[in-house]
C-alpha cells in the first residue's frame, strides 16, 4: 500500500510542527503539503527545514485548495472556524480529517459532525494514549465514588486562548458519564466573590496560564476523610502529534463518520 499522503494545516504552529516531525519519522504517512494562513512567517519556507529537520521539498503555502489537492488527509490543530471550513473540504474530497482543535462551540461541532457524512474525522481533545486511558479510569472512578466531590485543575502556557482545556472538559465528560450527569448542567468553571457552599453533585473545573507548560492535569475527587488524585502531565507536544499520525492511518481503513481517540485505540 502507497504511503498516506498528508497535508498540514497550521505548519507554523507548534503542533504543525510537531506533526511535520512525527510524520518525517513514521512509515506508511508522508507530508505531500502544508499550509499556514496569509501572511504567517512560515509561508514560502521549506516544510523540514521549517521545523529543523532535512528538506522535504514542500514549500509552506497559503493557498488551502493547492496544499490539499493529492491529499489523503489533513492533519488539522488549528483554530475552530478553520477547523469548520476544513471539514466541509474534507468532506467535498473524501479526506480523512484528523481535528485536535479545541474550543469548538456546539454549531462548529455540529457542522464537523454534518461533514463527516462524508469524511472521515478522527475529533478528539487530546491525542495521547495516557489521556484517553485516564478517561475511562475517572469514569469509573465517579461511579465507584459517588458521594466524592471532583475537582479538575489545569494548566497551559500562556499563548493558550480556550479555558477550559479541551481536555478538562474530556475530563469532566467522563466524570459526568460515571454518575449519569449532564456535564453542562452541573459544571461550575468560576467562583468568585461569597458563593455559598460546593453544591452536591457539581464538577468543578479551575484553570492555570503561564509560561510555557504543554498540558498539566489533576482530576480530584475528595471525601469526607480522603481524597484521590488523577494526574497527567505532558512533557512534549511529540506525544500528541505520534497520536494524530496513529489516527490518521487508522481511518484509512474506516468509512466516513465522526470518531474519537476511544476508537483508534479500541477503548470504546
Amino acid at each position: 500500500m502507497s504511503d498516506l499522503k498528508v497535508a498540514i494545516a497550521g505548519a507554523g504552529g507548534k503542533m504543525g510542527a510537531a506533526n511535520i516531525r512525527a510524520i518525517a519519522a513514521s512509515p506508511g504517512i508522508t507530508v505531500i503539503s502544508a499550509f499556514d494562513r496569509a501572511g504567517a512567517p512560515a509561508v514560502g519556507r521549506d516544510a523540514g527545514e521549517l521545523v529543523g529537520i532535512e528538506a522535504l521539498g514542500v514549500t509552506i503555502t497559503d493557498d488551502v485548495a493547492t496544499a490539499l489537492a493529492g491529499a489523503d488527509a489533513i492533519l488539522d490543530f488549528t483554530a475552530p472556524a478553520n477547523s469548520v471550513a476544513l471539514a466541509k473540504e474534507a468532506a467535498r474530497r473524501g479526506l480523512i480529517h484528523i481535528v485536535g482543535t479545541t474550543g469548538c462551540s456546539e454549531a462548529d461541532d455540529a457542522a464537523i459532525l454534518e461533514a463527516a457524512s462524508s469524511a472521515r474525522i478522527v475529533k478528539s481533545g487530546n491525542f495521547s494514549l495516557g489521556v484517553n486511558l485516564l478517561l475511562g479510569l475517572i469514569k469509573q472512578a465517579a461511579a465507584a465514588l459517588p458521594g466524592f466531590d471532583v475537582e479538575i485543575l489545569e494548566m497551559h502556557h500562556n499563548k493558550k486562548v480556550d479555558a477550559p482545556s479541551g481536555t478538562a472538559l474530556m475530563l469532566g465528560e467522563a466524570a459526568a458519564r460515571g454518575r449519569n450527569l449532564d456535564l453542562k448542567t452541573h459544571s461550575v468553571r468560576v467562583r468568585d466573590g461569597h458563593t455559598g457552599p460546593r453544591e452536591t453533585g457539581s464538577i468543578g473545573f479551575a484553570t492555570l496560564r503561564g509560561g510555557n507548560v504543554i498540558g498539566e492535569h489533576r482530576v480530584i475527587l475528595a471525601g469526607p476523610s480522603e481524597r484521590i488524585e488523577l494526574n497527567h502531565i505532558a512533557d512534549n507536544r511529540a506525544l500528541f502529534a505520534d497520536g494524530a499520525v496513529r489516527a490518521a492511518l487508522w481511518a484509512r481503513d474506516q468509512q466516513p463518520g465522526l470518531y474519537s481517540m476511544a476508537d483508534v485505540l479500541g477503548l470504546n
